[in-house]
This record gives C-alpha cells, structure tokens and sequence, in this order.
C-alpha cells in the first residue's frame, strides 16, 4: 500500500484490559488457546476472583492516569458467563480507572443458541461489539472444525448481534484441507452479504499441542500445502477489497469510515498491535504495564484452579513479571506493528520504546527492502507492503538483523 498522505497524523496506541475467561462447551481440534471443559463452574466464586484481582491491579497503580479505550472479554467462551458477571466487571473497571466515553467493550461468543439469547442482556450490561466465533457457514467444514452449531444459528446469532449492539465482527477459517477456490469465493461472498464493519478471515493452521496436530502426526489429517493457501489468501485480498473491506492486519478486514480511516477495526486488538499498554487478567491472561517507569510483561496461572485458588489466596493469580527491555519492546513493536497496513509510527515506536525507529532501523538496512518492494519507509514511519506483509517472518529476519 502506498504511505498515505495524511501519515504524519499519528494514531492513538490506546489502553486496554483484557479479561480471560478459560472455560468452553467443547474443545475444538484446531484450538491452541487456554480454553478448558468443566461441567460445573461456580459462578460466585469466580466473580469475586475477578473482581479481587481488578483490586490488585488498581492498588499496584497500575494504569492509573491512564485511560481505559477498550475492554476485551476474550476466551474460552466468555459468552458462557453471566450478564450479570460481565456487568461487575465493567463496573469495577469504572470504580479504579478513567474510562473512555467511547470506549469499545468486546465480548467473544459462540452463535449456539443459548449464548445467541443473551446478547440483549450483555448489551445492557456494557458490552458495545460483540465477535463471534462462525468459522464456516458450510456443515461438513463445521464438523470437520469441531463447532456444535450449525449454519443456520450462525445466521440466527449474526441477526441478534445486528439488533443487540452498534458493531459485531465474526472470524471465518478457510485453507481447509480439500477446500476449493471456487467454494472459498462463494462461502466468503455469503458471509459478506451478513457482515457488519468487520470481519476476521483466518487460514487453518496446525498448532501442537491439538486435536488436529495429533491428527496430522498419526497420519488421518493431511493440511493444505502452503501454496494452496497462499493462493487462498490472495483471493481473499481481491474479494475483500472489491467489497470495501481491505485488510487493516494480515487477517482482519475492516470497512473504512468517510474520512479515510478504517472505523470498523478492533480497537482493543490495535493497542496490541501498537504497542500499547493492556492490563491482563483471568487464567492464562498476557500484560504490558508500566511499573517505576519500566516495562514489564505479566502472566497468570494457566491452569483455572490454580489461578482462582492463588487469587484467593493472594488477590492475584499472577505467575510471572518480567521486565522487558528496550531491544525487546522494540523488536515487538516491529514484529506486530508491520502486521497493519498503516505500518508503525516513527512517534508511537519512540513512546513504546523510547528508541528512534531510525537507530533500531537503520536507513542502510531498510534500503534492499525498500528496493524489492516489500517496505515503504518516510520520516513519519516504515510500512510493509502488501508483499511485504505476504512475507513477514522473512522480512522481520533481515529488518531486526
């Protein structure tokens, strides 16, 4: 993409919380994240736990002067939790920190039924966007994925977001083992037709540790070679542009505003992609804060009886801080900031950092890639192209060498 014209106006990083909540009806083969099956969950327990952890975080002083823009339930199945949960939280968020007038507040969800029903009620808890997790729209890649809905509740569950909240996304996989061009152009125009302002579109990939990667290593389950698709995505582009849906990231398509900028993208996952803070909680939950003026990455206990049992104990289920230097922070500001079609900011780079992306960068090394095609480089930032961003491992190898 050529370096807009209206680069030199710098985008918010953002400040974001992220609240995880670990359990789901059922484990999908393809699932890598810290998602768990438990028959019974007490409920009152773990609103407490939550809360109390909120607290901690507070008295810490953390994020404190800062202001909340989004507020991420993600999971897991956190559409399994009450209303009533996610209201509690909202409101003790709103107790310890300086919440955005705007402030976007996503919950993810599953379009069975049961959850469909609640998007009223999570609308009047808080909750202004909801994503849900649709995956395919056609039964036998349903099956094949594991979901315990079919087409016709994803549908059901789109419509009832549409009435429920102002945005809703929902992801769809493609690349799937024997998947045609011509089935991926009609599914994906179908899915247009129901689109909000967004639209997560992700290729299968095979994680360890999954149902699908013991599939693979036993022989029964045999993936899409990488050309395949690669070819995919490239049809995913052209569809997706054609629909005034271009990619703001490699894998989220969001509808551009009048004024140029692409209103419908995820806030909260742009603070990630930008370098900004985000306070983590719940099992298994990420941070980036700042503590004494340094940065420090946070995790909690993966596994959620530890972590509610630690809480408990504690009021925290934290499991690790760590202080993330300069080098480091930088080299994740590059890695996910090239992920976006905007690039990373020259001035956004230096306020994650406090390094010039020009010394960590130099001109000299930018300059073949420049050349190839693959950067785009201006005083005010550094972009990967759209090939560039086809070939990102490689391109991050020689631009952090």
């Amino acid at each position: 993409m050529p370096v807009s014209a209206d680069s030199k106006q710098v985008p918010r990083r953002g400040f974001g919380l992220y609240v995880h909540w670990p359990f789901c009806v059922s484990k999908c083969p393809y699932c890598d994240f810290n998602s768990h099956v438990r028959e019974q969950v007490d409920a009152a327990r773990w609103q407490a736990a939550y809360l109390r952890e909120l607290d901690h975080y507070a008295a810490a002083g953390i994020g404190q002067g800062e202001t909340i823009t989004s507020i991420f339930f993600g999971g897991g199945t956190p559409s399994l939790m009450s209303p009533q949960m996610a209201a509690a939280i909202l409101d003790r968020i709103a107790h310890h920190w300086t919440v955005s007038p705007d402030v976007e507040v996503t919950l993810e969800a599953n379009p069975n039924s049961a959850e469909a029903g609640k998007f009223a009620t999570f609308a009047s808890a808080g909750v202004n966007r909801l994503s849900i997790g649709v995956q395919s729209f056609r039964a036998e890649a349903l099956k094949f994925l594991g979901r315990a809905h079919d087409a016709d509740e994803a549908r059901r569950a789109i419509a009832a977001a549409q009435k429920a909240v102002p945005r809703y996304s929902f992801d769809l996989i493609y690349g799937r083992p024997g998947q045609s061009e011509a089935d991926w152009r009609t599914e994906l125009t179908e899915a247009l037709a129901l689109a909000g302002d967004h639209l997560s579109l992700y290729t299968l990939t095979i994680e360890p540790n999954t149902g699908f990667a013991g599939a693979v290593a036993r022989g029964v389950l045999m993936p899409m070679t990488a050309d395949a698709q690669a070819a995919l995505y490239d049809v995913t582009q052209e569809i997706m542009e054609q629909a005034g849906m271009p990619a703001y990231e490699i894998s989220n398509h969001a509808r551009p505003s009048s004024e140029g900028l692409a209103g419908g993208e995820s806030r909260h996952n742009l603070v990630y992609w930008r370098s900004g803070d985000y306070i983590g909680i719940g099992p298994g939950a990420h941070g980036r804060i700042h503590r004494d003026g340094h940065w420090a990455g946070t995790t909690t206990r993966r596994k959620p009886e530890a972590w509610l049992e630690q809480v408990e104990a504690d009021g925290h289920g934290r499991e690790s801080e760590t202080p993330v230097s300069a080098s480091e922070r930088a080299e994740e500001a590059l890695m996910m900031g090239l992920r976006l079609a905007e690039g990373v900011y020259a001035a956004n780079f230096h306020a994650a950092t406090g390094l010039s992306l020009d010394d960590v960068v130099p001109q000299d090394r930018s300059a073949p890639l420049v050349k190839a095609g693959l950067l785009e480089r201006t005083p005010e930032k550094i972009v990967a192209t759209k090939d560039g961003r086809a070939v990102l491992d490689g391109l991050l190898a020689k631009l952090l060498a």
